[in-house]
């Protein structure tokens, strides 16, 4: 397995934090914009030190492309966050779960309409065992209702929308902290104009033990997991990119068990099962994305 590859599945588990650090800062009283916000400012300040200590011109982008990180920042990580917090009031995280994880299959579809990648037999089979992987690990859900169904899936687009996008500003030559610095950066501005920002960082700043979580949660969820995530894309296809990445909900699940003792049952181990099968399957045979000659 080469490090592109190695690279995804990081990214997977760092965001597979997520719900770990959420639940520390929602007993805070951060709301699921408030904790976006917290986790844009730590990103930020880390890319930027990353890009004055390797190269200060990374900084530079030209005035034609500014609105695809504009898109990738607001339309992409701020729609994405503001779907699926919305989704899971609506309904139970483990429904709005399986509908952000229909994005694999979305990648796949999109790349092929914008990259003109191949979908192989072997590379639909990866997308619907990923996605039923993805299902089984949540539980299945419950109930529906209509407007948490499109929140649900607008998380599941906005996700996929990452991942294209992403794809796209770096075969501009663009590199991927150059990527990530602007897309945190309007993300945050979006996160700010919706929140309150001084009393965010008030709750934030309040005591050792939250600040000492909201920048860990910068740290591991939205540094580390986009660092590793736009070099998968670097030198990786965006539909094997999004499946070898979907060890997040094992890692979820994972968490789950040895951090807040939650059952795991049958169901859930066969998710498991399911999601590493599919990622076994991006490195043999044809899959979603790859070229054929």
């Amino acid at each position: 397995m080469d490090r592109f590859k190695i690279s995804a599945m990081l990214a997977g588990a760092c965001f597979g934090c997520t719900g770990l650090f959420a639940r520390w800062q929602n007993a805070m009283g951060l709301a699921s914009l408030d904790i976006l916000l917290l986790r844009c400012i730590v990103a930020i300040v880390c890319f930027f030190i990353q890009i004055m200590l390797s190269d200060p011109s990374l900084l530079k982008i030209k005035i034609r492309d500014l609105w695809l990180f504009a898109a990738i920042g607001l339309a992409g990580q701020l729609f994405f966050s503001f779907c699926y917090y919305t989704a899971i009031t609506m309904m139970s995280v483990s429904t709005a779960c399986i509908l952000l994880y229909l994005s694999p299959a979305l990648v796949v579809i999109l790349a092929h309409l914008f990259f003109k990648d191949k979908i192989g037999k072997r590379g639909v089979l990866a997308v619907l065992l990923c996605v039923i992987g993805c299902a089984c690990v949540s539980g299945f859900g419950g109930s529906v209702s209509p407007l948490g169904l499109i929140f649900g899936l607008g998380s599941a687009f906005a996700f996929a929308l990452i991942n294209i996008l992403d794809r796209y500003i770096l075969s501009k030559g663009y590199k991927g902290t150059t990527v990530n610095f602007y897309l945190f950066l309007f993300a945050a501005v979006g996160s700010a104009v919706l929140t309150h920002p001084a009393e965010t960082i008030q709750i934030a700043t309040a005591s050792i033990p939250n600040g000492a979580i909201c920048l860990a949660a910068g740290l591991v969820t939205s540094f580390l997991s986009y660092l590793f995530f736009s070099y998968a894309l670097s030198g990786c296809e965006s539909g094997k990119v999004s499946i070898l990445a979907s060890t997040e909900p094992v890692v979820e699940s994972l968490m789950s068990i040895f951090v807040f003792h939650e059952p795991f049952g049958v169901l859930s181990f066969l998710g498991i099962v399911l999601v590493l099968f599919s990622i076994v399957m991006m490195n043999s045979g044809q899959i979603p994305g790859e070229q054929v000659n």
